[in-house]
């Protein structure tokens, strides 16, 4: 990492929803801070997480209580402000990551400094939101346009990819905590950009992660590599792993 930082090389993080639900936000905005970061990209929960820790300073739910009382994911305020985000994104063609941080840097939210999105947009750092239709508590809020989210999301598809294309010669892409959605994007961004004729080589991979998982050591760790090489595959608790990496590269 110090190394593709001295080259400014692409350092991208794709962070699962659960590293920001986790404490970890003002730990990652330090890092973005210190010029460690290149791009985020997150899944359709993890603006959710952000949302919150922006609006209340705090994100959670007791889902089984919840669920059993058919109230799980029903707060009002996150569906009409990130769905409002949403289909400003759609209707002026850019990203859900870009049009939540324009929404957040709006706001008189009591918590935003918290906020990775707000951070990273202040910082002029891209994030892209990766979106499973029917995964996230906006699905089912009234305001959701599902034409909005679509076209959002496949524009910072787009993005990723551009930002990813970016880590040859030295580059990394790092995914941590999520299980199955980023390393997906991951796979397809490779295969999207070598099919467009560009060279994708010469970069490192790292998963960071609580327990192993198939489909990120595939996709991100074996995969994307020429026989004999691979990634990383850090296991550890995300409150012990992040602040090590930082404490690490701020030494």
């Amino acid at each position: 990492m110090k190394e593709a930082r001295k080259a400014n090389k692409n350092i991208i993080f794709g962070l699962g929803a659960h590293v920001i639900k986790a404490g970890l936000s003002p730990i990652m905005i330090d890092l973005m801070e210190e010029g460690w970061v290149s791009g985020l990209a997150l899944n359709g929960a993890g603006i959710i997480h952000d949302f919150e820790l922006s609006l209340a300073g705090k994100t959670s739910e007791n889902v089984e209580v919840q669920l059993k009382e058919g109230k799980f994911g029903m707060a009002k305020e996150t569906g009409e402000f990130l769905n409002g985000a949403i289909k400003s994104a759609g209707s002026r063609g850019i990203g859900i990551g870009e049009a939540v941080g324009e929404m957040l840097e709006a706001s008189n939210f009591p918590y935003k400094n918290i906020s990775l999105i707000y951070s990273a947009y202040r910082l002029n750092i891209p994030v892209t939101v990766h979106v499973a239709i029917g995964t996230d508590i906006i699905h089912f809020h009234p305001s959701v346009d599902g034409e909005a989210l679509g076209k959002a999301s496949l524009h910072d598809f787009f993005l990723f990819c551009s930002l990813i294309e970016k880590i040859e010669g030295g580059g990394l892409y790092l995914n941590v905590g999520s299980a199955v959605i980023l390393p997906e994007v991951f796979l397809k961004s490779i295969s999207f950009i070598k099919n467009r004729g560009k060279k994708l080589e010469n970069f490192t991979t790292a998963v960071f992660d609580f327990i192993y998982h198939y489909r990120p050591y595939q996709n991100v760790v074996r995969r994307p590599f020429r026989a004999g090489k691979k990634g990383f595959y850090f296991v550890g608790h995300h409150e012990l792993m992040i602040p090590l990496l930082a404490a690490a590269l701020k030494a």
